[in-house]
């Protein structure tokens, strides 16, 4: 080959080099160029949008209002309570000492309505709660987590045995372990 023709070659080599390593940096910083001007960008509008529209901000713009009268009624809903009978249990125990818990329960209810069928059913809801309160432990009672869970297993059941009759909560008005 003459000397022109590897002159050429040389270059177009050296061209082809360079535009390789534009082209790899380009593609390094490309990727942190795009999470940090586009991804970013989108994900901090979006969590924005998100908070206002979850807050309760763009209610106004979006045409969504409470009429005054929903307000009304969520703001004076009366509870409804319903007081079971005392109940007086032995607790189940591993020793010669017998334990007893003395538990005085009232019920929240949806609707006034219902006092009359939750009564009808008091037998099952007595039944249920004395043989679940009988194979409870002293230990199972201890602390604000124990008490916990037995108002969650207590509403539990009796939502269970009072099917179409829903009880929002159970309110301990008197607890005595002994």
């Amino acid at each position: 080959m003459t000397d022109q023709a590897l002159e050429v070659t040389e270059e177009v080599d050296e061209e082809s080099t360079e535009g390789e390593q534009e082209g790899s940096s380009r593609k390094k910083l490309s990727g942190k160029k795009l999470v940090l001007f586009i991804v970013l960008p989108i994900f901090v509008i979006g969590a924005g949008a998100a908070g206002v529209y979850y807050g309760g901000f763009a209610d106004a713009y979006l045409g969504i209002e409470k009429s005054a009268e929903e307000e009304e009624a969520a703001a004076f809903k009366k509870a409804v309570f319903f007081d079971l009978p005392e109940m007086l249990v032995n607790l189940n125990s591993s020793g010669r000492r017998t334990n007893f818990l003395k538990i005085n329960i009232s019920l929240e209810l949806e609707e006034e309505s219902d006092i009359k069928n939750l009564e009808s059913l008091m037998p099952r809801i007595v039944d249920g709660f004395q043989i679940y309160l009988r194979e409870l432990r002293v230990d199972d009672l201890r602390g604000s987590a124990g008490m916990y869970r037995l108002r969650e297993d207590l509403l539990r059941r009796i939502n269970e045995v009072a099917k179409p009759i829903r009880i929002n909560d159970i309110l301990f008005k008197e607890m005595l372990i002994q």
